[in-house]
């Protein structure tokens, strides 16, 4: 894949109801730039992709599995997935997030159930959830000491990738402290059809309900976040200020899952296509 694919990338978003934009696939190319493919027809039209993520040497993520629905059906999916891992055949661990459709061809390939994730959806942010946060604004500087917050929760150093996603969105990016210092971030994405909060990563539920409180106060129209099960209270708590469940995510793995993260400290995920 290259820039020149970008405009087919969205059209192919577009098709599908996904909320990716054109920053988003930059993000992927500078990330990426030799683990991004597409495949074209006969006419060099482009009708399916699929992007590649490495995370230092610990593991890589495969996402934006698109194709045509004109062309759905006919194994285009399956040989982007295939092509992928071939790219990225010198990685011992290989993690995706499914929807409940892929989880059945991911099992095929070998994929390995890890835990659950509920993409939660409100329609417009819920006033009564904005009380008093104690979170502020991110700002660069604070960006070496959340980054070794994040390293040990998701499981690798993504700075590169959360860098970008404060660059592109520095409203939806907020950090709490306590006495040693922080103890939890949330950012946030604009998008097509909603805005995306996540990551929220926290050393305890109340300060990702303030991270998360804070980013969700600057966001306008609908917002989704992909939240995780590890702490009933967390989806208990999103259920209570409006948030519902629009589709269920597997997290899933290949390979030996010798870096898990802290789960229980990751309340939101960055995005099914990040990771």
């Amino acid at each position: 894949m290259s820039v020149a694919d970008i405009p087919a990338g969205l059209a192919l978003c577009r098709a599908a109801g996904w909320n990716q934009l054109a920053h988003d696939w930059e993000a992927f190319l500078q990330l990426s730039p030799e683990g991004c493919l597409v495949c074209t027809d006969g006419h060099g039209k482009v009708v399916g992709t699929v992007t590649t993520v490495s995370y230092e040497n610990h593991f890589s993520w495969i996402g934006m599995v698109l194709v045509d629905p004109a062309k759905r059906r006919q194994g285009i999916g399956m040989q982007l997935l295939q092509e992928a891992l071939v790219v990225l055949s010198d990685a011992t661990l290989v993690k995706l997030d499914a929807t409940p459709a892929g989880r059945e061809v991911y099992l095929k390939l070998d994929f390995e159930e890890e835990y659950s994730i509920s993409r939660m959806q409100v329609m417009s942010a819920p006033e009564h959830a904005m009380g008093h946060s104690a979170a502020r604004p991110v700002v660069r500087k604070d960006l070496p000491e959340l980054i070794q917050l994040d390293r040990k929760v998701f499981g690798a150093n993504r700075l590169p990738l959360l860098e970008l996603i404060l660059e592109a969105a520095p409203e939806f990016a907020f950090v709490t402290e306590g006495e040693r210092g922080i103890n939890g971030y949330c950012f946030g994405r604009r998008g097509h059809n909603f805005s995306h909060i996540g990551p929220a990563i926290a050393r305890d539920i109340s300060t990702a309900k303030s991270a998360f409180s804070a980013v969700l106060h600057n966001c306008k129209g609908p917002v989704i976040t992909d939240a995780l099960h590890h702490t009933p209270e967390w989806i208990s708590w999103l259920s209570s200020i409006g948030f519902s469940e629009q589709r269920k995510l597997t997290r899933m793995f290949r390979g030996n899952n010798v870096y898990p993260g802290f789960p229980e400290q990751q309340f939101s995920i960055l995005g099914p296509e990040f990771g």
